[in-house]
């Protein structure tokens, strides 16, 4: 007998140290490093995720829909979208005393070990690499517009440049370990998105609505207007791409049983989709009515006047660029640095967080430089990933979690949300590669 007793004290050691490893390494993620966020970090840090560039293409992505789909597709996508975030702050801790910090925790308890990485993973990074990309590419052209505009006589930049330069600002703030560290880059981003929106809606609102202005369909062709119409769609699907870090922002916020961290972190949404309507509605709608059909896919290029004013919002555009590259790349950082130190064994250390977050930029740069083409860009990546992880995934969970009633409710409002979202993510990218195909026509790499 007395034999197992020392067996038995060097297991439980074992257990010890795992669990010590496992505490000292969760303590050094960017995820789970701090909890000790408040509620207006996750309104903030909401804005910033949600609010991309994609506010600037509404108009055009109206002016693809037409007055009537349009408006009723901006709000069903606001109604339903504030539904699923709704239903992923619910399930961050359903089951007691365990938190899912990120989405693909989530997947995993409700679809599997297995096949909950398979699910979610692929498409978690096809949104937050994809973002990142987009907006490298967006800060380089904001930037290029600014210098255009305030030095009319200057030489001409090459785009590659403009994005080196903003990829630039990365290379330093990319190494703020965690989510609270990046809360005042974040809180600049979402005070940013509302200046820029307000300068777009209120602008074209002062112009008045253009000579012999058009709201038909601008393609010649039926096929030409379905296409566009699809295209439009994964457009507003990439306006609403917040739901790929939510579970990340919560896992930010303290909770005890008697305060879960639900309560702040939903308070902070409400306030961070009333922003998201207030920058959304007003570019789309007042964008679409005074420009029509000939609005451009970014509505400050088609302000030209007064310069001042754009030549602020550009930069406004850039500023809130940078914010949102840190919100979409902090769970990618976080899904590299954990394979490398929990699978491959690496130490955590400083050198280590160096190298793989300076290589992540670098490589958002590269492809950002080498393929510019923004707008179908944008349509073809929001059908593929944005739509299931925004519009349908979370409900797909819900169901398989709770499972409610058959024809309940809560079943009816699932499925429908499913059904749309599924649409979306069949339609959006068939637009979105033909608008490639089209541009890529006339394209000339590094232009």
């Amino acid at each position: 007998m007395e034999t197992q007793a020392p067996a038995e004290d060097s297991y439980d050691k074992l257990v010890e140290e795992k669990r010590a490893r496992e505490k000292e390494i969760d303590a050094w993620l960017p995820i789970t490093s701090s909890r000790n966020a408040k509620w207006w970090y996750s309104a903030f840090h909401n804005v910033t995720a949600m609010v991309g560039a994609g506010v600037l293409s509404l108009p055009y992505a109206m002016a693809q829909l037409g007055w009537g789909p349009g408006v009723v597709i901006l709000i069903l996508s606001w109604i339903i979208t504030l539904y699923t975030l709704w239903q992923m702050v619910e399930m961050h801790e359903m089951v007691p005393g365990k938190r899912f910090d990120r989405y693909h925790e989530l997947g995993q308890h409700a679809f599997g070990e297995k096949l909950g990485l398979y699910i979610v993973v692929p498409q978690q990074l096809i949104v937050e690499v994809g973002v990142c990309i987009v907006y490298m590419v967006t800060g380089g052209k904001s930037l290029k517009k600014f210098h255009d505009l305030v030095c009319k006589d200057c030489k001409s930049i090459k785009l590659t440049y403009f994005i080196m330069i903003f990829a630039s600002v990365h290379f330093v703030l990319s190494h703020l370990p965690n989510f609270n560290s990046i809360s005042g880059v974040s809180l600049a981003a979402a005070v940013m998105s509302l200046s820029y929106s307000t300068i777009a809606w209120s602008a074209s609102a002062a112009k008045g609505v253009k000579e012999n202005v058009e709201y038909g369909y601008k393609a010649k062709s039926t096929a030409g207007t379905v296409f566009n119409f699809f295209s439009a769609l994964g457009e507003v699907a990439f306006a609403y791409a917040g739901h790929n870090v939510v579970l990340e922002i919560q896992a930010t916020i303290p909770s005890t049983p008697e305060k879960p961290s639900k309560g702040p972190m939903w308070k902070g949404v409400v306030v961070a989709y009333i922003v998201v309507a207030l920058c959304y509605f007003p570019v789309a709608l007042v964008g679409y009515w005074m420009f029509g059909n000939s609005v451009d896919d970014n509505i400050l290029e088609t302000l030209e006047k007064p310069a001042w004013l754009i030549a602020t919002a550009n930069m406004f555009v850039v500023i809130h660029v940078i914010g949102s590259y840190q919100i979409y790349a902090m769970p990618v950082f976080d899904m590299m640095e954990t394979l490398l130190v929990k699978k491959m064994n690496f130490r955590p250390s400083w050198y280590l967080r160096f190298v793989v977050r300076n290589f992540y930029v670098a490589a958002t740069m590269f492809v950002g430089m080498t393929f510019p083409f923004f707008g179908g860009l944008l349509a073809f990546f929001g059908g593929f990933a944005f739509a299931p992880t925004t519009y349908f995934l979370p409900c797909v969970m819900w169901l398989a979690i709770y499972k409610p009633r058959r024809y309940s409710l809560s079943w009816w409002t699932n499925w429908i949300c499913i059904a749309f979202g599924v649409c979306l993510m069949v339609l959006s990218p068939i637009g979105g590669l033909r608008t490639i195909i089209i541009q890529a026509k006339d394209y000339k790499f590094y232009s």
